[in-house]
């Protein structure tokens, strides 16, 4: 086993346990936006993951499948952020807390 064989693994492995860790913080995460964090974490692993296959397998047509998902993944953090700060409006226009 060589050198770079050895880093990939290594790299599945971390990405994997973080993979992990963050679906922890979907399931349990306290309130809303610290669950849509996390899933914006998992898309960026999972995008990582694309990557490092792409890399260890010599197929660069990957790079674009992770380029879509990271596109993607802009979109829907930004999107939440647009619900929040629309929500936050509306409860201070109407006067009361949320």
């Amino acid at each position: 086993m060589d050198f770079f064989s050895l880093a990939i693994i290594i790299v599945y492995v971390l990405l994997s346990l973080s993979l992990l860790v963050s679906l922890v913080r979907v399931i349990i995460g306290p309130s809303l936006p610290d669950r849509v964090v996390a899933l914006d974490l998992i898309a960026f692993v999972v995008i990582s993951l694309i990557a490092t296959y792409a890399i260890s397998s010599g197929h660069p047509v990957y790079l674009d499948v992770a380029i879509v998902l990271a596109l993607v993944a802009f979109l829907g953090t930004i999107a939440f952020a647009r619900f929040v700060f629309m929500r936050a409006k509306k409860y201070k226009e109407e006067g009361t807390n949320v």
